[in-house]
């Protein structure tokens, strides 16, 4: 068992350190002291101020009390240090008494908590000139010992006995855990016992604090509420704390006092039974502060670091006041075990066998923490635990800068500490939750993370070493090259400096603690090397030199790592895992994939800072397109010929890498180039609601042209408009087309170019790369694709909706047919025709003036159906409807010049469709409406016709199509149909 090994190493340590010179046998097993640690109590603080003096005071009147006889005189005793030089001594008559307070301890044996402990025993210093029957003649009681020990006079203990004699014959017959100790002080003790009315007054309150304390503000039993004692003590309190309290056994407020006290301190225990305890002193964290008090009896007052031989009797009456202070063998376990590793930091952490002992403590306290469920324990142990496992931690997070080979068992001592405790906390946890801890090695895990948290701070430190040495050599200042040479050696020797002295070690908690050592070394210094290669812009023969020193590290560092896994499980597979070889090709990949990063982000802060600048001026070179679109692909080109003018061999396995990038590159170009054009639907304007048209319609002028006008204001607020910013106007848009086709055929371009220096490298497997070379620049392609449809669909609907609203939109068949027919429409769109055949590249002006004409048959047939109630049609208007359609199919066929007949006829299909519907009488196209209509909603459509939605896909057996033709229709049938069926209105 780990726990056996090491008590039974401490055990023979304080043996084999008693016959050596104390001195020098401590400073050997220090750490190195660098700062003098205080630790916060784990216990809690006092919600009184109560001060140590007073505790003190209290902890002995308890132990007097407890320990309290009705024998004769004090009887001496022979100390254990001098009873071993005075063997030959006769014992004294009055060793056979049993009073605790006043046994001699010359014929026991040598100290059993001190053995058990692991602690050596000390010599009493002897003063100068005293010889030994003088020492012998000195030897006082242990009741005399502890007295000395805590602090107490013999004036204030002579007190304290006078009064507990008077309690006695006062409550003859009765435990001292039966009585409220405090109370029966003030009852008994009197202004005259005192040398002064100050000092019985600082009694006096003192007596009240611990009252207050013991019964209001840490009571054992939690208070109620309802009851009316508590706040009756706080008062009697603070009039007692203002002016002394009169105490005569007859005095009303005594007797008061003495009432509500009893009562608090004799409720009834958490399972409702009555206890003959009385509950002023077990509450925590009073009861194991005062508790702490006795326990520091144990160490000698003329040396702090040294347990008193006397241990062993001193703890067993310091034990007498569990009872009252509701302390058993597990708290006194976690109390004492504070008390000693407390004492160990505080008194600069000199005395390894405070720490020794404390760790064998340590082991009972885990086995008493799977025994107790105490909520209450369970708090102390979870913070007295936290307090050693933080001071443990902070030197093993960084144990290089605190052990060495000196002091190795020490830090074998810190470590078992440190594992120990968090263990214990992680079950206790387990157990308060009732929860099914998943399995896991917490020994494993916390050594793991010391190994490798230190190694780091080693490894910082070793760095900031070189470098300084390498500031004060004046040498090589300019060149950082020797510095990770000599930092690989001094990582070197730090490794194996790591398995002779430390590895031993933690090997007894974690399977590959030098595995663990080389790996994290290994990692540190990577992240050295990968940091010195990123800052090198081109490769030269002084990186080998490096790479060379990496290299030798790498292989002991390995060797290391293999030497420690034999035995492991996995053959230390999981720690090879970690240490990822510093390969010289991985590294000049990585450093040229760094200089490809840099190229591409230069490439994306050129594109953004000249698209910014950009103003899409078709005018500035003969072939129209835009200047920024030049520089981007000269940047590309001369990336790619610098690319290949790399001294590496590894062009073919890095070349994507680029190539990936330049395609996001113009990708993005392409993007922001379209962005903040808009689409089709930024132009088109939104229908207006559904009307009847009014019998007025049929008198001609009935429009007033001050009502045309207005009409045509309200249109403009509908009709998709730019800011006001001419960078969206039409040979913009022209010349953003241009550059986008111009993008479109540079990447064929580009691919072959890439080609042709591939094959010219010495790079391996060229033929297998450059046969897939076809497939790059994907992104670019599509998006070039995409944003080319895109910006002349939007060029085509902003001519005809937005530049050519004035005579679509707000003129053709406002009023009456036969007065504002299509010809100013196709007189302006022929303008609009000519300028953007001068300026849009050959290889997409089919596709502009394509999509100019959809959208100017898609603005026909919305003037013809959505135009709004400012128009209207009777059967008469359709031959001149008719012909306004064919002029403007004409003007894009222009003569067998313009687009193709087939491309004319494909797109007109659906208004040649729709117009018969214009002369077809009302009655017929009610009826056919009801009948698609029916057709198209079923069985419901059956009682009411329903409205149908607009889809915006215009047919002539579309019933929305349908009623549109009969909105417009100037038919008084209509509009009483439309009436009845819809109840539409006759205006907006």
């Amino acid at each position: 068992m780990p726990g056996g090994r090491l008590r039974e190493r401490t055990s023979s340590q304080a043996e084999r350190r008693t016959n050596h010179h104390q001195t020098t046998t401590t400073t050997a097993a220090a750490m190195p002291n660098y700062l003098t640690e205080t630790l916060t109590s784990p216990f809690g603080e006092l919600a009184t101020n109560l001060s140590e003096t007073e505790l003190r005071e209290t902890a002995y009147e308890i132990l007097i009390g407890a320990c309290r006889t009705t024998g004769g005189k004090p009887l001496t005793y022979i100390s254990q240090s001098e009873r071993n030089s005075e063997r030959s001594a006769a014992p004294t008559p009055s060793l056979t008494s049993s009073a605790s307070l006043q046994r001699s301890l010359t014929s026991t044996a040598a100290s059993k908590v001190k053995k058990a402990l692991g602690l050596r025993s000390s010599r009493r210093r002897k003063v100068s000139g005293e010889s030994d029957s003088e020492r012998v003649k000195k030897a006082v009681t242990i009741g005399e010992l502890l007295r000395v020990q805590m602090g107490i006079s013999e004036q204030t203990d002579s007190r304290v006995r006078r009064a507990l004699l008077r309690v006695a014959a006062a409550q003859l017959g009765r435990r001292i855990e039966s009585i409220v100790l405090p109370l029966e002080m003030l009852q008994q003790l009197k202004p005259s016992d005192f040398p002064n009315q100050g000092e019985y007054e600082a009694w006096q309150r003192r007596n009240l604090k611990l009252l207050e304390a013991g019964l209001l503000l840490h009571p054992l039993l939690p208070l109620d509420n309802a009851d009316s004692d508590p706040q009756r003590l706080r008062k009697i309190i603070r009039g007692a704390l203002e002016k002394p309290l009169e105490t005569g056994k007859n005095n009303e407020s005594m007797q008061a006092l003495r009432s509500i006290v009893l009562s608090l301190a004799c409720r009834k225990s958490f399972d409702g039974s009555v206890s003959e305890t009385s509950h002023w002193a077990d509450g925590f964290p009073l009861n194991l502060r005062i508790y702490q008090v006795l326990l520091e009896a144990c160490f000698d007052v003329n040396d702090e670091t040294s347990v008193i031989e006397e241990v062993d009797e001193v703890l067993e009456l310091v034990k007498k006041t569990w009872v009252v202070l509701g302390m058993n063998q597990m708290l006194h376990n976690l109390c004492f075990l504070w008390i000693l590793f407390n004492r160990y930091v505080v008194a600069g952490q000199v005395e390894a066998d405070l720490l020794f002992a404390a760790n064998n403590l340590l082991m009972e306290v885990e086995k008493d923490s799977k025994a107790m469920k105490d909520p209450d324990y369970s708090k102390i142990l979870s913070s007295t635990l936290s307090a050693i496992l933080g001071w443990a931690e902070k030197k093993l997070l960084a144990y290089h800068n605190y052990f060495n080979s000196d002091n190795t068992e020490l830090m074998e001592c810190v470590v078992s500490m440190g594992v120990l405790s968090a263990k214990i906390m992680v079950e206790d946890i387990s157990q308060e939750y009732h929860k099914k801890r998943k399995e896991i090695d917490v020994a494993h895990e916390r050594v793991d993370k010391y190994i490798r948290s230190s190694l780091r701070t080693a490894f910082v430190k070793i760095m900031e070493k070189v470098k300084l040495n390498k500031r004060s050599s004046n040498k090589n200042q300019q060149n950082q090259l020797p510095f990770l040479s000599i930092l690989a050696q001094d990582v070197c020797t730090l490794a194996f400096s790591e398995k002779a002295i430390f590895s031993p070690i933690l090997k007894r908690w974690h399977p590959l603690p030098a595995g663990v050592a080389v790996a994290t070394l290994h990692s540190c210094y990577g992240n050295e090397l990968k940091q010195f290669v990123s800052g090198i812009g081109e490769l030269t023969p002084d990186i080998l030199q490096v790479l060379k020193a990496a290299e030798k590290l790498e292989k002991d560092l390995v060797q290391i790592a293999v030497e420690n896994s034999v035995e492991s499980e996995d053959g230390g597979k999981s720690i090879i895992r970690e240490m990822p070889p510093y390969e010289a090709e991985s590294v000049v990949s990585n450093l040229v994939k760094s200089w490809i990063k840099t190229r591409i982000d230069r490439l994306k802060e050129w594109i953004d800072r000249n698209l910014q600048q950009e103003v899409w001026d078709p005018r500035v070179n003969k072939e129209r397109f835009a200047p920024s679109a030049v520089e981007v692909l000269r940047i590309v080109d001369e990336a790619l010929e610098a690319f290949f003018l790399l001294p590496i061999s590894i062009h073919a396995a890095l070349l994507p890498d680029l190539t990936n990038g330049i395609d996001r590159c113009l990708q993005n170009y392409v993007l922001k180039a379209k962005s903040g054009c808009g689409t089709r639907s930024t132009f088109v304007p939104s229908m207006p609601a559904l009307t009847r048209c009014s019998t007025r319609s049929k008198f001609p002028g009935v429009f007033k042209k001050k009502e045309k006008l207005q009409m045509a204001q309200s249109r403009k607020s509908q009709v998709g408009t730019t800011n006001g910013n001419d960078s969206f106007g039409i040979p913009r848009l022209c010349c953003r087309i241009n550059t986008l086709q111009h993008v479109r055929m540079e990447l064929d371009v580009l691919a072959k170019r890439k080609i042709v220096h591939l094959r010219s490298s010495e790079s391996p497997h060229v033929d297998n790369v450059s046969n897939g070379m076809g497939k790059t620049f994907e992104l670019t392609a599509a998006a070039c694709l995409e944003g080319i449809q895109q910006l002349c669909e939007v060029t085509a609907y902003k001519v005809i909706f937005n530049d050519l609203s004035h005579v679509l939109w707000d003129g053709l068949y406002v009023g009456e047919v036969s007065s504002s027919r299509i010809e100013p429409f196709l007189q302006e769109l022929e303008h609009y025709l000519e300028v953007i055949s001068l300026t849009v590249h050959d290889r997409v002006r089919t596709r502009v003036i394509t999509e100019i004409m959809k959208a100017s048959f898609d603005g026909f047939l919305l003037v013809l159906l959505a135009g709004g109630p400012a128009r209207v049609f009777s059967p008469q208007d359709y031959e001149a409807i008719a012909e306004d359609f064919k002029f403007l199919t004409d003007l894009f066929w222009s003569n067998g010049d313009g687009l193709p007949t087939d491309l004319i006829e494909k797109f007109s299909a659906t208004v040649k469709a729709i117009l018969p519907l214009f002369h077809t009488d009302t009655d017929s196209l009610i009826e056919q409406f009801k009948y698609m209509t029916t057709e198209s909603y079923g069985s419901a459509a059956k009682s009411k016709l329903p409205l149908p939605p607009t889809s915006g896909q215009w047919s002539s057996t579309e019933p929305n199509t349908l009623l549109r033709v009969l909105c417009y229709r100037n038919d008084e049938t209509a509009a009483k149909f439309l009436k009845k069926t819809y109840n539409l209105p006759k205006k907006l």
